[in-house]
């Protein structure tokens, strides 16, 4: 299986399982405080639905790849028989009374209003959990009974509304926390440290221009001392630390102060990346037929040269290579304790056809395992430490390189990785769930932090906005998140062929 369709599943796996927890989130509250929830469903089904099922007449009832039923709503008539309709020509509509309902036959869903209507739909761009009485991306005002029923949403005092709709950013969080705290406990942490750079580091061109070159190592930013490259990203990019100690490859031990902007030039590279750890060339796996296979190469072998220049590391080897595309070139490389040569014919690409050892392998690793109760604690740690950074990233977004930057499900899903990796998946799950719940929370319209805002409002002030002004601002605040994600996308296919 390709790169793509691994890491195009776990993405879709993981989004799925978080839209999901989330609705249950608005779900559960909306059960407690008697609240009838319509349609829970993983994606969107306009038209139709890939699955669908309800309890009907005691009896649940599936139906795949079935068209969507309409409500237990019908058009409002006056004395005359005429539709009622709303100030801008739309229909009014009630409920269905109960002798409408019991007229209806016995199989027919609709005769079940109180029952939720439980499916899967066909566009994956989320899900959602359509609450009676909501005004929604799913329900327009003009879709809504002409007056509040008991079990609709909007008959509820703010109080109750407030839980329904922060439930889902709530369980996210739980989520994430839990997630981190199993994790924690059935893997433990293994991470490389700065001191695990037996070989030094290889810095990014943005980090050269800065005054550093490979193989200097950071001793300490600002006077703290940093513990993993990680650390120094987030110090120097997301705390606007500037003030670096570094010990040169010479010895010496030198004061760098990095550029005000510096967080905009590495944003502008579009990677991110100012360091990694500098490893030997040493093959892990070649594939069949490659010029590293036709030219003898062995899993072990360490490449030390490429024609008659001296390759010590991986990055040389790479940067070297190209010299030679559709051409042969002599290779030295170390196997145990001999010194051997080969000669290798390369393609129009370059390679030798061959996967490497990684830094997780040939460097030493810190492990820390937990037990149970120190798990909880340390996951809880993990989530709120993950929250904290990511708020303080979020003002990059507002910056002329960090609009730029923003990525959408190409860029997600290139964070998971090229392997299938339990560990790997459910701390990216993890991540994502602390994302999504930020995200949501942030009060604009149609998302979750916009309904916390007007509800807020009415809670100060006493007046609770119109079903009418609920949709106009929804409606806005909808077609402005599509524009991001359209945008966001956008961004990625620019980053992936130009």
């Amino acid at each position: 299986m390709s790169t793509f369709w691994i890491r195009a599943i776990q993405l879709i796996l993981s989004l799925s399982f978080l839209v999901v927890i989330h609705e249950l989130g608005h779900f559960t509250f909306a059960k407690i405080f008697k609240v009838r929830v319509e349609k829970f469903y993983m994606f969107f089904n306009p038209y139709f639905s890939l699955l669908r099922l309800k309890k009907v007449n005691g009896k649940w009832r599936i139906r795949f790849f079935a068209p969507n039923v309409e409500p237990s709503m019908v058009e409002k008539k006056d004395e005359n028989g005429q539709t009622v309709t709303d100030r801008k020509g739309n229909p009014v509509y009630r409920p269905m009374t109960q002798d409408e309902l019991n007229q209806l036959p016995e199989d027919d869903w609709r005769r079940y209003p109180e029952n939720t209507e439980w499916g899967i739909g066909w566009l994956p761009l989320g899900g959602y959990c359509s609450i009676s009485g909501m005004v929604d991306e799913t329900t327009a005002s003009g879709e809504l009974a002409s007056e509040p029923q008991p079990w609709e949403y909007r008959s509820r005092p703010a109080w109750q509304r407030l839980p329904i709709i922060i439930g889902g950013v709530l369980v996210n969080f739980i989520a994430a926390l839990v997630i981190f705290s199993a994790v924690m406990y059935h893997w433990g942490e293994e991470y490389l440290t700065l001191d695990s750079a037996k070989y030094g580091f290889e810095y990014a061109e943005v980090m050269h221009n800065e005054g550093l070159q490979d193989g200097d190592f950071i001793l300490t930013i600002n006077g703290e001392v940093p513990e993993t490259p990680a650390d120094i990203i987030q110090m120097t990019l997301i705390d606007g630390k500037r003030e670096l100690t570094v010990l040169k490859a010479n010895g010496d031990t030198a004061t760098l102060v990095l550029s005000e902007d510096f967080d905009q030039k590495v944003l502008q590279t579009g990677t991110g990346h100012i360091m990694q750890y500098r490893i030997p060339f040493i093959i892990n796996e070649i594939m069949d037929g490659s010029p590293a296979s036709q030219a003898g190469l062995q899993q072990g072998d360490r490449i030390i040269a490429v024609g008659d220049t001296a390759t010590l590391y991986y990055k040389d080897v790479t940067a070297t290579l190209p010299r030679y595309a559709c051409d042969s070139v002599s290779l030295t490389y170390l196997r145990e304790a001999d010194t051997l040569t080969c000669r290798a014919f390369l393609g129009d690409e370059a390679k030798l056809g061959v996967a490497v050892e990684t830094p997780l392998t040939l460097l030493p690793t810190k492990k820390v395992t937990y037990t149970f109760f120190e798990a909880i604690p340390a996951g809880i740690s993990k989530g709120w430490n993950t929250l904290v950074s990511y708020v303080k990233q979020f003002k990059l977004v507002f910056t002329k390189q960090g609009a730029k930057s923003v990525g959408g499900f190409g860029a997600i899903g290139s964070m998971f990785p090229p392997v299938w990796d339990w560990y790997s998946f459910w701390y990216m799950t993890a991540f994502l769930s602390i994302i999504l719940a930020f995200m949501n929370i942030i009060p604009i319209p149609a998302l979750d932090g916009g309904y916390v805002l007007f509800i807020l409002v009415e809670i100060l002030t006493g007046k609770k906005p119109s079903d009418r002004f609920l949709e106009i601002v929804n409606s806005i605040g909808f077609y402005l998140l599509l524009a991001l994600v359209l945008y966001a996308n956008f961004n990625d296919i620019i980053k992936q062929f130009f």
